[in-house]
């Protein structure tokens, strides 16, 4: 089953239609393209897709075939950008190589004259000046490209240097080479738009480009020739997402809240903004928004309670006064099971695209279900874990077992289990009901895989395993910890695990590790392999941790489409 759904309608053009489709599969994916991690699209309606195999698949001209063709002759890619015309893609090797193809007419590929134009059709190409850089984040405005190491926190773009689009202290009427920006970069923000964001090592918001409208949020609408500081209302911690467009920009708090700056067709505010600020219409009303997407001049709010509200022009809707929010309203089927798609992308003004993007951690729970892994119980003759069950529902096993066994149907078992370990409701309504008999009420919200998990992390009442690592105090006197875990867990998450848990004697209760890493590393890994997240704090020290990371994935045999080291680089300060 794919994990991408559409909302509007696409034949390759850009006509102006009030006919919505409902969020149905696209039907017209290869029937091995089963996980699709990102999508983006150019102007000219030409999208390429990227499956969690690393393959890259693209339309034709700005239509669909039959079947989407696979661009062939690459290494496994890991993240993929697109400009006004031109796409970029970042491959999944030890080092990262950059490809590049479209429109090379600003020199936004850095390639020779000769391959000046080569729209739509054009195989990606290695872009050969960047071989030496250790490039690990992609990102594209406009006619321009921007590659950021983040390793040495230097950002190199190349293309159209007009309007200050590349952040350079003077406007210069040419193309661009590849070339060294700017310093001190710890993220850089994009889309279809003539204007930058980027996040600074120094934890501050800057931007620079275009700046009529108010987009870049400094308070006045003047460019911006070089990064300038924005000054919000919120911490910068407190920021989750950032959305660019034409002439406007958001972001998405942690907490649920939108702000926006820029024209006053899309800030809700009937006049433009030069500065951020939250979004008139859920300021007052508690509304959580989850996902925000922006396309050319189009913003798509996705709430908590799966509605969904469009501001600007999309498929016509709107068209006539694009300043005036909308709620779509398409039919029953549009927010079936929307709480299971955790990404939102917007394709100019044709498309919106969802996308489920599961965690690592309810990837590996998925396998673990799937093939009945060191499995305690059963339920309808389906190997099962009795923690887990406990943990998610919150009652005692055996009361679970007798309930579903003499209620439920075996397919409808099977989705409960589904959303217990992998969070994903395939029926809404019937595994609702049931966890509603269990007192679970609103499970989308109120009760999320990772969080039930945090509840069992080291916890020595509900484990059932300890693991013994060596530690070495102030003294240099090895000491062994003892750490508590869970046995589905590790082996869920971990080769080395399973493989352990497997073959030990069943009355053989705790283990040694002989990984030879730190028990400061450990805790933090068997965090992740909780949580997914890695809880790094100030008196981590990371350098030392950093070193430690470099192979734990190989030695510990985890997913090997975990990144290890871009996790680390997420929750560090380094």
């Amino acid at each position: 089953m794919s994990n991408i759904k559409s909302l509007g309608v696409f034949n390759g053009k850009t006509e102006q239609t009030d006919i919505f489709e409902t969020l149905d599969p696209i039907k017209t994916f290869p029937e091995e393209v089963t996980k699709i991690l990102d999508v983006v699209a150019d102007d000219g309606n030409t999208i390429v897709f990227l499956s969690s195999e690393g393959k890259l698949y693209q339309t034709i001209q700005g239509k669909f075939h039959e079947k989407l063709k696979e661009i062939e002759n690459l290494p496994p890619i890991k993240s993929i950008a697109s400009g006004h015309f031109h796409f970029l893609a970042l491959s999944n090797e030890e080092k990262p190589r950059v490809y590049g193809w479209g429109d090379n007419g600003y020199r936004q590929l850095d390639f020779d004259t000769n391959l000046k134009h080569n729209l739509h059709l054009g195989k990606p190409t290695l872009i050969e000046s960047l071989k030496d850089e250790n490039i690990d984040q992609i990102c594209c405005i406009g006619y321009c490209s921007f590659f950021l190491n983040t390793t040495t926190n230097v950002l190199f773009g190349c293309g159209c240097a007009t309007y200050c689009m590349l952040g350079k202290p003077e406007i210069i009427e040419e193309m661009v080479e590849i070339q060294k920006l700017h310093e001190n970069v710890a993220n850089v923000f994009g889309g279809p738009s003539d204007h930058t964001l980027m996040m600074k090592t120094d934890g501050k918001l800057y931007g620079f480009g275009v700046n009529q409208d108010g987009e870049l949020g400094l308070r006045h609408k003047n460019e911006a020739f070089e990064p300038t500081q924005i000054k919000l209302e919120f911490p910068v911690e407190d920021i989750s997402k950032i959305r660019l467009a034409y002439q406007f920009s958001s972001i998405l708090t942690n907490d649920g809240k939108l702000y926006v700056t820029g024209s006053n067709r899309i800030t809700g505010f009937g006049s433009d903004l030069t500065e951020f600020k939250q979004y008139p219409q859920f300021k007052n009303n508690n509304t959580i928004i989850q996902e925000i997407g922006c396309g050319y001049e189009l913003l798509v709010i996705l709430t908590q309670d799966n509605e969904i509200w469009i501001q600007g022009k999309f498929n016509g809707f709107n068209s006539n006064n694009s300043s005036v929010i909308s709620k779509i309203q398409t039919g029953t089927n549009l927010t079936n099971d929307l709480s299971t798609y955790n990404q939102m992308k917007c394709c100019d003004q044709d498309l919106i695209f969802f996308l489920q993007s599961n965690s690592y951690l309810s990837q590996d729970l998925e396998n673990l279900l799937k093939n009945g892994y060191i499995s305690d119980c059963n339920i309808q003759d389906i190997p099962v874990h009795k923690i887990l069950i406990e943990t998610r529902i919150g009652k005692t096993f055996d009361l679970i077992k007798k309930y579903l066994e003499s209620n439920c149907k075996l397919n409808e078992i099977q989705d409960l289990l589904k959303w217990i370990y992998c969070d994903q409701m395939i029926n809404s309504k019937r595994t609702n009901e049931i966890l509603n008999h269990f007192g679970i009420q609103n499970a989308q919200k109120t009760k999320l895989l990772t969080n039930d998990l945090k509840q069992l992390l080291f916890d020595e009442q509900t484990s059932d395993f300890k693991l013994v690592v060596k530690n070495e105090d102030d003294d240099e006197e090895e000491e062994e910890e003892e750490l508590y875990i869970h046995k589905f867990i590790l082996a869920a998450r971990s080769g080395l695990f399973l493989n352990m848990f497997q073959n030990l004697e069943e009355n053989l209760q705790k283990v040694k590790d002989y990984s030879g890493k730190s028990l400061e590393t450990i805790e933090l890994l068997i965090s992740f392999l909780y949580t997914d997240e890695l809880p790094i704090t100030a008196d981590t020290d990371q350098e030392f941790i950093k070193e430690e990371f470099e192979d734990i994935v190989e030695y510990y045999q985890l997913n090997p489409t975990i990144p290890m080291m871009d996790i680390f680089k997420k929750y560090s300060k380094i």
